[in-house]
């Protein structure tokens, strides 16, 4: 069962891979969409629209703003989640303990008008923030990765001609 798991982990990664090495656009501007994409894709609510959105404005490579935002999208976001209110209430100056405390309130007795109260503020402000931190620095190391195997590959395949 192991075995069957991590064969469709390596061919999903593989199937990116390929995706995003066979892209016909300059390395910056595919590095730029993945870049977009996985700070999209990390932070929640915002997604592939974002994305495409972004990747418009700052004229980056939309597919692979796509791609970015389908590897990172949702599943990581919920990993990342008490490292974003640590980052947030700590750039807030809040105690983190506090911030979490009150969503596993919010969670455990959760009623949608309760999201409409002035206080919540305080309460996502922090999470938003932290989000926007891992987001901003996963995007950009995710760029400047992208863009040296690239302009590794780039500069391999000119050789070889």
């Amino acid at each position: 069962m192991r075995k069957k798991t991590a064969d469709k982990i390596r061919i999903f990664f593989k199937f990116i891979y390929r995706k995003l090495f066979r892209i016909n656009d300059s390395p910056q501007k595919i590095a730029l969409g993945f870049g977009i994409g996985a700070f999209s894709g990390i932070t929640p609510g915002i997604g592939p629209l974002t994305a495409l959105a972004l990747a418009f404005i700052l004229r980056a490579n939309r597919a692979a703003a796509v791609i970015g935002t389908i590897l990172t999208n949702t599943w990581l976001s919920f990993v990342t989640f008490i490292l974003s209110i640590k980052i947030g209430s700590a750039i807030l100056g809040v105690s983190w303990q506090e911030a979490y405390n009150s969503w596993a309130a919010l969670l455990k007795d959760f009623r949608l008008e309760r999201l409409f109260d002035a206080s919540v503020i305080n309460l996502i402000l922090p999470v938003v923030i932290g989000y926007l931190t891992i987001g901003a620095a996963f995007g950009m190391l995710t760029y400047a990765v992208t863009l040296s195997a690239l302009s590794l590959r780039k500069r391999r395949k000119t050789h070889e001609d």
